[in-house]
């Protein structure tokens, strides 16, 4: 038997700034080496492996050479947002945006990285499931959590690739061959038994959120049950069918819901800013003074969150660098001003306007979720002008939720700002192309309501309240929170539901994919039009075609090296 190494790189995560908590589960050595032979034992094995799982999931955003990971991916295909980045970069992102090769004919290989790190994540938990039997357990209710977790995480995986690329090679066990595509049920299947293997072995007082400071980051219970939903949501929605797998139906699918709900782990932050660091955070203060950071930010592990991806601070390229990559993309284009709480970054994914016109008036989601470059006074600033004509797919708008953070503090004699802090506002020093650390939500309790309440529960229009009004939440003279007068009451029909779901998780990269599965011709009819634009400073249009959207089915490229290492066992996708 061959000795093969196992390198689990821990996800240490940097309780810094204003989430001063840490992530027990995730602060292991940086690196341990170990071979089959002498691995996979005991528990203490098993947790060393499941860590080296999580960082493979996080790794499929955090390696150099993901287009953006799954997230930016989402955002691009959505109508949310546009390529944008700058004048001169390959049109790669546009590639993605348009559906359309011929924005950049030579991109031939966008998701190359996202496949190989994807394959490479469930490599890792197939590793754990294949040597679960010989692991000396000292209880099953820690078998049952870690390796609850870790279907769970291959679930994810192949959750994300089944519905970029709908026809993929599966794997559930740890090899190395050169297999064909599989159809799209065979891939369900699996995932529905992973998430469904978790929901019922990960036991409700596994990671309770009272213990969120060493919990944040873990999939629960019921993190798997919500997972489901979203799963046989997009399943039912996009193939037009019910699941074959045993035990998933709509109706134990909203029981799990249910199930989440009345555990009472979760609520909803009673502001909506206060969910991201971009939209609480700001600096006071004055030269004499000095300026401090003041914000309400509810924290990284807020009651709201159900499941996020973390992400660690880091300050070189020492190869353990697990930042949030994609995040400098999101931020300004080479801003160069002191409009404190926002750091620069690539311009990608700006906003379509039509997304700051969706919102009604007292909606506190639309200036939570969006940067209006114009009305924040940052268009007009001198300072700005060399990121805005570098800038392409200029909208006048770009996305808040997120985005790079900075700090300026300026100079009491010369006047002069400088900048102290470009990770993310929330520590010192580092890089800021690879130090960010904003978690990503993959799940809110928000999401939680919202599918119960699509899924038909007697309490939906409850439940479409409490999303509602929290949107509609504000402060009155005395700081306390009330209702807005422009709050109206919507009916909870499937139309107002998923209306209510695009304002709410706008870009949280949910849109695209419940655009899908509401029918690919009604997703490409959506997304599909004309928009001004500015390239550089100059006008121009961005274009979308609705036959580029059905003619591919809304999937996307195969990585044309992956087809050719594969000697023509893989086959691209229709359309491209």
């Amino acid at each position: 038997m061959n000795n093969y190494k196992i390198y689990m790189i821990a996800l240490g995560l940097a309780g810094m700034g204003l989430a001063s908590c840490t992530a027990d589960f995730l602060d292991v050595e940086s690196k341990v080496e170990s071979t089959t032979g002498n691995f996979y034992q005991t528990e203490s094995d098993a947790y060393r492996a499941l860590i080296g799982c999580y960082d493979g999931w996080q790794c499929t955003n955090s390696n150099p050479g993901n287009i953006g990971g799954f997230y930016m991916a989402s955002e691009l295909m959505a109508d949310e947002c546009f390529g944008g980045t700058g004048i001169s970069d390959v049109g790669n992102y546009q590639v993605v945006d348009r559906f359309d090769q011929a924005q950049s004919p030579s991109e031939l290989n966008i998701f190359e990285q996202d496949w190989i790190s994807y394959y490479a994540a469930v490599y890792r938990c197939n590793e754990l499931i294949a040597h679960e039997e010989q692991i000396a357990w000292n209880s099953e209710e820690t078998r049952g959590t870690y390796m609850g977790e870790c279907r769970a995480l291959r679930a994810l995986c192949y959750f994300d690739m089944v519905r970029l690329w709908g026809n993929i090679p599966l794997f559930t066990e740890p090899v190395n061959e050169n297999r064909p595509q599989v159809e799209p049920d065979e891939v369900y299947n699996v995932i529905f038994n992973d998430l469904l293997y978790a929901a019922e072995n990960i036991p409700a007082s596994a990671y309770p959120k009272s213990d969120a400071a060493n919990n944040d980051g873990h999939i629960t219970q019921y993190a798997a049950k919500a997972l489901l939903a979203r799963v046989y949501l997009f399943y039912t929605g996009y193939y037009g069918k019910e699941p074959s797998v045993e035990g998933v139906t709509k109706a134990s699918i909203l029981q799990g819901l249910e199930d989440v709900i009345a555990s009472g782990e979760y609520a909803l932050v009673p502001q909506f800013k206060n969910l991201w660091p971009a939209a609480s955070t700001w600096w006071e203060g004055n030269a004499a003074s000095g300026y401090t950071q003041q914000s309400t930010y509810a924290g990284r592990g807020n009651e709201e969150t159900v499941l996020a991806m973390k992400f660690n601070y880091t300050s070189d390229y020492n190869g353990n660098a697990d930042g949030n990559r994609w995040l400098v993309n999101m931020g300004i284009r080479s801003i160069n001003v002191y409009w404190t709480p926002y750091g620069r970054g690539w311009g990608a994914c700006t906003v379509n306007p039509n997304m700051w016109m969706a919102y009604n008036t007292g909606d506190t989601r639309r200036e939570a979720s969006i940067i209006n470059l114009v009305s924040e006074g940052i268009a007009d600033d001198p300072n700005y002008e060399n990121g805005y004509k570098d800038q392409r797919d200029y909208t006048g708008y770009t996305v808040k939720k997120y985005t790079t953070l900075s700090k300026w503090e300026q100079n009491e004699s010369t006047g002069e700002w400088t900048l102290t802090d470009e990770t993310t506002g929330l520590g010192s020093g580092g890089d800021y192309m690879i130090s960010q650390y904003q978690d990503f939500v993959v799940m809110r309790y928000a999401d939680v309501l919202l599918m119960a309440a699509e899924l038909g529960s007697p309490n939906a229009q409850e439940y479409l309240n409490q999303v509602r009004q929290r949107a509609f939440t504000e402060e009155d003279e005395e700081g306390n929170l009330v209702l807005s007068t422009y709050y109206r009451q919507v009916s909870a029909t499937q139309a107002n539901i998923m209306n209510e779901r695009r304002l709410e998780f706008a870009f949280e990269g949910q849109r695209y994919w419940d655009l899908l599965r509401q029918g690919v011709d009604y997703a490409a009819s959506q997304i599909a039009g004309n928009t001004s634009v500015e390239n550089g400073g100059n006008p121009g249009t961005v274009s979308i075609t609705a036959s580029n959207i059905t003619n591919k089915q809304g999937l996307s490229q195969i990585p044309n090296n992956q087809i050719t290492l594969s000697n023509g066992v893989l086959k691209q996708n229709a359309g491209w």
